[in-house]
């Protein structure tokens, strides 16, 4: 059965979890990835680790097994830009289809106050399950990389 636990500043995962879901998300990702290592600083933002506003981590086991993970951050922001920012999602390439993504969502959406950003490639599959959820596309990111 497929059960997900949240992770938050005030119950923070170990660093053994927290080393399982950085390489869980590091090869689940594949090319909409990031390296280990700003995963791993990303999940000390969400767990209040280094100074930062916090945010959660949802893990989704099937048999202790994790087939499924999210990462918020908490912005300090509100209603010019959303309190929180989806940085990673990702569900096992061997289970997806079967709403693991969907409930990770769910779960992301219902444990984190406020409204939710998120970044989304134009050719994610996953921009459909997004955009069922109610996220639109409001904006078009520019960058200007330094």
């Amino acid at each position: 059965m497929l059960q997900i636990q949240t992770f938050t500043p005030e119950n923070k995962p170990s660093e053994k979890e927290k080393d399982n879901i950085a390489e869980f998300l590091f090869k689940s990702l594949e090319e909409y990835g990031d390296p280990k290592s700003d995963i791993l600083k990303c999940m000390e933002y969400a767990m209040k680790e280094t100074e930062s506003f916090g945010g959660s981590i949802n893990v989704a086991t099937l048999d202790s097994e994790i087939v499924g993970a999210v990462i918020i951050n908490k912005t300090g922001m509100k209603d010019y830009i959303p309190e929180n920012i989806l940085v990673y999602i990702a569900t096992d390439a061997t289970k997806r289809g079967q709403g693991i993504g969907r409930k990770l969502m769910e779960k992301a959406i219902e444990t984190s106050d406020g409204n939710i950003a998120l970044h989304v490639e134009a050719d994610n599959p996953a921009k459909i399950l997004y955009e069922k959820l109610g996220f639109t596309n409001k904006y078009l990111e520019m960058r200007l990389v330094k």
